[in-house]
C-alpha cells in the first residue's frame, strides 16, 4: 500500500528506525548510520527509511553533500514530501548552492509550509549571499511577523537595510532590538552596530554614547574583536 507515493511503513521496521534515532541521540553516530543504510538497503522505496539515512548524515554527521543525494532519492518517491525538501535546500546552502536553494525554498513557500519563520529566515540567508540584498529585507520582514521582537531577527534586517542605504529604517530596527533588553540582558553587537550607522549618520555624540555603553555592556565570553571594536570607536575623533 502507498500514500502519497510512498510506501506504508510497517510496525517492525518502525521499531528499527526508533532504534536508529535511539543510536544517534546517544551519541552512536557510527552505529546508527550503519542501521539506517541496511535499512535503506533492504527497504529502498521506503522514503521514511531514506529520510532518516539523509537525516543522519545530515544533522548527526555534518556532511550536507553526502546528505544530499539522499534528500533527492527521497525526493524522486516522494515529490510532495516538504520536509525533505526545506532539509534539501538547507544542505543546498550549507554547499555554498544558493540559487539551487532559494528556488526550493519559494516551492515551500509557494505550499503553505507550515515552518514559515525558518523559510523565510534561510531564504534570507540565502538571498543575501547571491547579494540580493532588496529581497533578502524583504524575507527577514517576514520573519519579523512570524516573530514579533526578536532581537536578532530585527539586527538581521538592519544589516540588509543598512547596505541598501536605508540608515534610519536600519537605526530604528536596532533601538527596537534593544528596547526589549535590560540589564545583563544588553547585547553589546547591538550597540555597536547601532554606533556604527550613527556615525553614517553623521551623529558622532550619538555613536559615543552607543560604543561606551557596549563597553560596559560587554561580558565574559563575548568576542574579544567586539571589545577591540568598541574601543577604538570610543576613540574616534570627530
Amino acid at each position: 500500500m502507498e500514500r502519497n507515493g510512498r510506501e506504508a511503513c510497517p510496525p517492525e521496521l518502525a521499531a528499527q528506525l526508533r532504534e536508529v534515532d535511539r543510536l544517534r541521540r546517544s551519541g552512536r553516530y557510527a552505529s546508527a548510520l550503519t542501521l539506517a543504510r541496511a535499512l535503506a538497503e533492504a527497504h529502498p522505496r521506503q522514503a521514511r527509511v531514506l529520510l532518516e539515512v539523509a537525516q543522519t548524515l545530515a544533522i548527526w554527521g555534518g556532511v550536507p553533500g553526502e546528505a544530499l543525494e539522499w534528500y533527492e532519492r527521497v525526493l524522486a518517491l516522494a515529490p510532495g514530501h516538504l520536509t525533505s525538501r526545506l532539509h534539501r535546500a538547507l544542505c543546498l546552502s550549507r554547499l555554498s548552492r544558493h540559487e539551487e536553494a532559494v528556488a526550493d525554498f519559494d516551492a515551500l513557500v509557494a505550499s503553505g509550509y507550515r515552518k514559515a519563520l525558518v523559510l523565510h529566515m534561510k531564504r534570507a540567508e540565502a538571498l543575501e549571499a547571491l547579494g540580493r540584498d532588496e529581497a533578502a529585507e524583504r524575507d527577514w520582514t517576514l520573519a519579523i511577523e512570524e516573530a514579533l521582537g526578536n532581537p536578532w531577527l530585527l539586527q538581521q534586517r538592519a544589516a540588509a537595510r543598512a547596505r541598501l542605504g536605508r540608515l534610519d529604517d536600519a537605526a530604528q530596527d536596532l533601538t527596537e532590538a534593544l528596547a526589549s533588553q535590560t540589564g545583563d540582558e544588553v547585547d553589546p553587537e547591538l550597540l555597536h552596530a547601532r554606533g556604527v550607522l550613527r556615525e553614517r549618520q553623521g551623529d558622532v555624540d550619538g555613536a559615543r554614547a552607543d560604543f561606551e555603553a557596549g563597553l560596559s555592556a560587554f561580558r565574559e565570553g563575548d568576542p574579544p574583536a567586539l571589545l577591540d571594536a568598541l574601543r577604538e570607536g570610543t576613540m574616534r575623533k570627530p
